[in-house]
């Protein structure tokens, strides 16, 4: 969730001398990318991996601080909720055998993690959204201690003046209020982090926007939120609606909402920046002493400390970051479309998938964005997320054909040639990505999977129930680490 704040009251003399210091930080990071002050190291990729906490029964176990306490690993970091974990994977260079040592890496971090979380009779899953959550559970008792959630909480509803609406319909309808952001908290991810060059940021970026929704076709896991089937990737609409500070009036007059795709290609990631400050109020106001022309003058990396929180607080599903690590500044397209699960192999498949397109397109000398509207992006970016691989998208010189007919034919031949251009090890890049092509033949990801268990098992469970085993079973699998279109299929359980 981004860098810890101490909880305070926040008076208007704080908002305005927080404004100018941004725009300040504005002016200092326009000049350091006019004066190319930033290490250029391209092949630098991180993980970041959301992970739920369960009783042995499947229900979410509130529990991160003691858990934590017993991981005893600085990787391992609180979200949102109490029945919340993250783990960070350090950074690694894309080529070789990256694969295969990030697998490795993460498996042995999590097996870790789980021993460590079953002396407090907790277990871990990897999945978008916990299909046992409650609404009874998630208030604002259940958001974790730290003071920047608390902090959030009040300015996202202080700026609302009124209670959430989370309103998401598709194969089922779900409309609740909640007087807190806990909500938010059922949604775990996976985060991609690429380290790119500042004059590339604008391609990756846009590389990325393109092909966002076929990322949520082929992963989405998240069918289901409190006790509802309602997207294949539900965690999409909820998470845009479950931190929007806008009042029903300021969505009909077309004011943009924190959680945003966007609604342009860019051309730098200064485009990015500078429209977080002219469209976005703050929520956290919290300045720091850093003179950042003195410090930029002297030679030093400025942190731009307020630019950066707040940039922390508008959640584009690609979000620029701006980063200064051992004295070098650094530039990071950092993307969030991404569920949790359903296994490791899988994360690093959809990751190879990514890694491999963004590469092609890049390097593409008439770039898919040049014949695609900004808007087809966008709309297959909710296809994917409402109907997973059964969605209908756009791609140029095809047109409009289902989404994994459009991933087998056209971009996973271009993302084995990505991986190839990057130097990855062959067999690693054939393994990972025949998982997404058998995801595709098969029409079975974490969110098939689990509708299709749900529906086996609620033949003979009530409602409730067919959830919590399915989530057990879910859980079973997960350990196993074989992907999920091997699962067994709910006729066989």
């Amino acid at each position: 969730m981004g860098d810890e704040v101490a909880a305070t009251v926040f008076t208007r003399e704080d908002r305005q001398r927080y404004r100018d210091k941004v725009k300040r930080n504005l002016d200092v990071f326009a000049r350091m990318l006019r004066e190319a002050r930033f290490d250029a190291d391209k092949r630098s990729i991180g993980l970041e991996i959301e992970l739920n906490l369960t009783e042995e029964t499947g229900d979410p176990a509130l529990a991160n601080t003691h858990v934590l306490e017993l991981i005893a690993d600085e990787d391992f970091q609180t979200e949102l909720g109490q029945f919340n974990v993250e783990i960070n994977i350090p950074p690694r260079h894309l080529v070789d055998g990256v694969f295969s040592d990030l697998e490795e890496c993460v498996r042995a971090d999590l097996n870790n993690a789980e021993a460590a979380a079953r002396q407090a009779h907790v277990r871990l899953l990897m999945i978008g959204i916990l299909p046992t959550l409650t609404p009874e559970l998630l208030n604002r008792e259940a958001l974790s201690a730290n003071p920047r959630y608390a902090l959030l909480n009040e300015q996202i509803f202080a700026a609302r003046g009124e209670d959430l609406h989370i309103a998401i319909e598709h194969l089922e309808r779900l409309a609740v209020y909640a007087d807190s952001i806990a909500p938010e908290a059922a949604c775990t991810s996976v985060q991609l982090h690429q380290l790119v060059d500042p004059a590339a940021f604008g391609p990756h970026w846009n590389a990325a926007q393109a092909i966002a929704g076929f990322q949520l076709a082929v992963g989405a896991n998240s069918p289901f939120f409190f006790q509802r089937e309602l997207w294949r990737e539900t965690r999409i609409a909820l998470f845009e609606q479950a931190t929007d500070t806008r009042p029903e009036e300021l969505k009909a007059q077309g004011v943009r909402p924190r959680v945003w795709f966007g609604e342009r290609w860019i051309t730098s990631i200064f485009d990015l920046f500078e429209e977080n400050v002219r469209y976005f109020p703050s929520l956290l106001p919290v300045c720091e002493d850093e003179d950042p022309m003195a410090v930029l003058e002297s030679g030093g990396a400025p942190r731009l400390q307020e630019l950066r929180l707040h940039n922390g607080t508008i959640y584009r599903w690609n979000r620029p970051v701006y980063d200064v690590v051992r004295g070098r500044p650094h530039l990071r397209v950092e993307n969030r479309v991404l569920p949790a699960g359903p296994t490791v192999v899988d994360t690093l498949a959809n990751a190879a998938f990514y890694y491999g397109l963004v590469r092609v397109l890049v390097d593409d000398e008439r770039p898919v964005w040049t014949q695609m509207s900004f808007a087809a992006a966008a709309d297959n970016f909710h296809a994917g997320a409402r109907h997973g691989l059964d969605a209908r998208m756009y791609w140029p010189g095809v047109g409009e054909a289902p989404a994994a007919e459009l991933v087998l034919r056209k971009l996973l031949p271009m993302a084995r040639e990505g991986l190839a251009r990057w130097g990855v090890d062959a067999a690693d890049a054939d393994r990972l990505l025949g998982i997404v092509e058998r995801r595709c033949v098969t029409g079975v990801n974490g969110a098939a999977w689990q509708a299709a268990a749900f529906h086996r098992l609620y033949e003979r469970l009530d409602r409730a129930d067919a959830l919590r085993e399915m989530a057990v079973l879910y859980r079973e699998h997960m350990h196993s680490n074989e992907p999920v279109h091997t699962w067994p299929t709910p006729q066989s359980l």
